[in-house]
């Protein structure tokens, strides 16, 4: 009889009681109804956060894709700045070469006309000189006499080429 004396015994017997009176107030359906109901919960949760990190995907995939897709919108907008500046460095040279070619052209024209005025000026100043040098000639060697025989072979030179 020394089992009664145990705590052991008397912690046997008091669980079993409990479990007696559970069963007899029909506590273990209600507990089972709870525990369901706290399954039901935390499933539904589950699907919850399975269906938010789904859309968090979905979401991370499409800015993704977005981002993606302005990078290459970023790089094609670098890659036609790059051809527009080629074009318009080209054109740029180009019509500086025109302007060059157009510019040294007017120079050497404007060269050519200073030559041909150059020449004509010396030569008007070698015919000056020459009439000059010629008066002083005539005028030291010309005699009246001699002018008259001059002055009347140029006026009958000049009936013969009129007629």
């Amino acid at each position: 009889m020394d089992i009664f004396a145990t705590p052991e015994f008397w912690v046997a017997v008091s669980f079993f009681l409990f479990l007696a009176l559970v069963f007899y107030f029909g506590m273990h359906k209600k507990i089972a109804v709870a525990l369901d109901a706290r399954a039901a919960a935390i499933a539904k949760e589950i699907d919850e956060a399975k269906a938010l990190r789904d859309e968090a995907q979905s979401v991370l995939a499409d800015y993704r894709q977005k981002q993606s897709n302005a990078a290459q919108e970023a790089q094609a907008i670098v890659d036609r700045a790059g051809k527009e500046a080629e074009a318009f460095a080209a054109e740029t040279s180009r019509n500086m070469k025109e302007q060059f070619e157009r510019r040294m052209k007017l120079a050497e024209d404007k060269i050519g006309r200073a030559e041909e005025e150059a020449v004509r000026d010396v030569r008007a100043a070698a015919a000056d000189a020459a009439i000059a040098a010629a008066q002083m000639v005539i005028a030291d060697r010309l005699t009246p006499e001699t002018a008259d025989k001059l002055v009347k072979q140029g006026i009958d030179a000049l009936k013969s080429k009129l007629n």
